[in-house]
């Protein structure tokens, strides 16, 4: 890759808002060839994009991000044992949890400002 390419990879990186693909295709106009690497970038783990509703998969080969042709998306993030720990929507509604070493929920928290605390 030639730096004055990298330097504009990075730029978008740096730039981009959700949604993405749509973003990626009208704002940037990217090719498809070059989403799982910006995707790999901004969600700083390798990706793979299946579906026509560009559902986004991570390491754990779970979904991270999904993105609809209206431009609705939502995205999540899971722990080292595949608890989702962070969900967020186009809508603004968002939540966050964490768990204990066996695997179980013990705090929650959403966009609505309400918590379930139980550590």
């Amino acid at each position: 890759m030639n730096k004055k390419y990298e330097r504009y990879i990075e730029y978008i990186v740096n730039d981009i808002e959700a949604p993405y693909f749509i973003n990626m295709r009208d704002s940037y106009g990217l090719s498809p060839d070059e989403y799982e690497m910006i995707l790999s970038k901004i969600f700083k783990q390798p990706v793979s994009i299946m579906g026509n509703n560009h559902y986004v998969y991570g390491e754990l080969e779970r979904i991270i991000y999904s993105e609809y042709d209206n431009g609705d998306w939502y995205k999540q993030e899971y722990d080292n044992q595949g608890n989702e720990i962070y969900y967020e929507s186009s809508d603004g509604y968002w939540y966050k949890k964490e768990y204990d070493p066996n695997g179980k929920l013990i705090y929650h928290e959403n966009s609505y400002g309400e918590i379930e605390d139980n550590r």
